[in-house]
């Protein structure tokens, strides 16, 4: 039995999916990125199926991810996992096998706490970076 082989992780187009899920333009990164950077080169680099690891961990450290995401997300295995972990008949199996977990009220609350933190964070990070781009429309 042979292995198939493994498929190779899109780097740009996750940078792409990531910095479009962020709500944040080309222009924007590049101007982050630094002067040597444009839209154009932009658009270039999410073409490119692997990106150079120090390049690739600035752009993390500037969307504010990890670079694990650029280098590890695969839309269809997460799509596959989705649907078969939360599809049609998912609590069916669950229930057939007996391992529905019922969460206590803490759980939940701690969750919720969890999202409302990354949310307010992720508006604090947008508003910072309007700042910035009025500072450069101001320019």
């Amino acid at each position: 039995m042979t292995d198939s082989p493994s498929k190779q992780i899109h780097q740009g187009r996750n940078v792409k999916r990531f910095r479009e899920m962020l709500g944040i333009k080309q222009e924007a990164l590049a101007y982050e990125l630094g002067e040597d950077w444009n839209q154009k080169k932009i658009s270039m680099l999410e073409q490119k199926e692997e990106i150079e690891a120090s390049l690739l961990s600035q752009i993390a450290e500037v969307l504010k991810l990890p670079v694990e995401a650029f280098q590890n997300f695969d839309e269809e295995q997460a799509v596959n996992f989705i649907s078969n972990s939360f599809g049609d008949h998912a609590f069916d199996n669950a229930f057939n096998k007996g391992t529905i977990n019922f969460h206590p009220v803490e759980k939940i609350i701690q969750l919720h706490e969890e999202k409302i933190a990354l949310y307010e964070r992720m508006l604090k990070e947008k508003d910072e970076m309007m700042n910035r781009l009025e500072k450069l429309i101001g320019k």
